[in-house]
Order: structure tokens, then sequence, then C-alpha cells
């Protein structure tokens, strides 16, 4: 059956709005930091269930939102933001049918039914990540800032092609035994999570920095691996110490 948004509690519709202008509202980040072209790459985010329960008890519906496929950057908008279960299909959420999902709605909506601390997923074809991921090689930590936003390496998932939740399980199976917010995932590109769509986009864009200062560093000479007990360290204080307010 069919969930139709309007059915849904005014906290999850409000929920939902909120989301979707978050979600729309950081697309823009992925070109500026010249991350994707043309219509590639997309981000998503879980929303936030209320608290309470519904007053007629109903069970509400685990939901995401994500970048409608193939719409160029410059036409997204919060109205046309795509809203799905975890199970990846698209609800009745007032846009037009003909407005699909992104291709890659199945991986994230794995990684949201398996990883409940997860609140946002971004993809992009960024130019250094993804070279690393055409060799199937893992990008080592060898940098004070990989330490810190990584806790180490940035691992390599398995081959995989869109059409099923296939990318989804080697995002899951890849970083549930690592620290890393990236995976690399072999012959496609980086994808990255976070505790919300923001944090997940951060992650993107340090990715591609790294990825691209370890593959200039090792053009001119062997690069120097950090020791566990620093790199520990490091990200201990970057994730518990580092910023305001904490």
């Amino acid at each position: 059956m069919t969930i139709v948004l309007s059915d849904l509690p005014t906290a999850v519709q409000e929920a939902v709005a909120t989301t979707r202008q978050r979600v729309a509202d950081l697309h823009a980040e992925l070109p500026r930091n010249e991350l994707v072209v043309w219509t590639a790459g997309n981000v998503s985010e879980r929303v936030p269930m209320p608290t309470e329960p519904a007053a007629d008890s109903r069970q509400l519906p685990g939901l995401f939102v994500i970048k409608p496929s193939g719409v160029s950057y410059d036409e997204l908008t919060a109205e046309t933001m795509v809203v799905c279960t975890l199970d990846g299909a698209k609800i009745d959420d007032g846009t037009p049918d003909a407005l699909a999902p992104s291709s890659d709605t199945a991986a994230h909506a794995y990684v949201y039914a398996n990883m409940p601390e997860v609140g946002g997923v971004v993809h992009t074809h960024s130019t250094y990540a993804t070279a690393w991921a055409a060799r199937g090689e893992e990008i080592p930590c060898v940098l004070t800032m990989m330490a810190d936003e990584f806790g180490g390496p940035i691992p390599v998932g398995p081959f995989a092609v869109i059409g099923d939740d296939s990318i989804g399980r080697g995002i899951v199976e890849t970083l549930s035994s690592s620290r890393s917010k990236a995976v690399l995932m072999q012959n496609h590109g980086p994808f990255t999570i976070g505790s919300d769509a923001r944090a997940a986009v951060k992650a993107a864009v340090m990715v591609e920095e790294v990825a691209r200062t370890v593959h200039i560093s090792q053009q001119l000479g062997e690069t120097l691996p950090i020791e566990q007990h620093f790199i520990d360290s490091l990200y201990d204080r970057y994730q518990n110490v580092y910023g305001q307010g904490r």
C-alpha cells in the first residue's frame, strides 16, 4: 500500500518539510566543492520521527529524503526532493509520479535500514577519490586530518552495480568494521555517511581533499604512515574535544 504523506501526523509532515529544505540546500555544496558534474551525485537524510507515539497508535514508517534522478542542480528545490521509505519505495509525497528518486536510492535505503546511527548519506564521483576507487586501493592514513575525520585509512568496498541493494550491502559490510565515514566503492566512487546530511557532505568534501593530497604526495615519493596510537589519539580529540560547545 502506498503511503500518502498528507495522511501522516502533522509532526511527521513538518519533519519531512524541514528535511526536504535542508537536503535541497546541501546539494549546492556538491558542485560548489567540485565533487560532481552534470546531474551525478546525491545527498539524502533520514527524516527524524516524533518521539511521542501517534494519536491513533499507528506504526510510523521510517522515511528519508533524496535527490530526484537526472535533475540539474540549479533546478533542485525543497519541493522536488523525493521522500522514500527505508525499503527504497517512493511515497505519495506531492511530487509528480514522473519525478523518480535517484538511481542510488536502493543503496541509501539499505544503509539507513541497517545502520540506525546514520542520519545522512552522500554519493559523489569526485575526481581523486574516484580515481582511487578505480584502482581498488584504500587511501592510507598519512595525514593528521585523515586521522581526525576518518580514524584511519579510507577503505575500498566491493564492486557492485546499480539496480538493487548490492551497493548498499557493500557499504554496510565495509564500514561496519571501520571508523571511517567514507568508503570507496570499487570502480564506482565514494559514499560517505554521517549523523546527518551535513556531516555526510563534510565527509565527502574531506575525502576528496585527502585523496588529492595523498595522490600528489605519492608522486613526490614515499608517504609516511602515522603510528596507530597517534591516529587513535587524534581521532578521539577531534571527535570529542575539537570545536565549539563541547
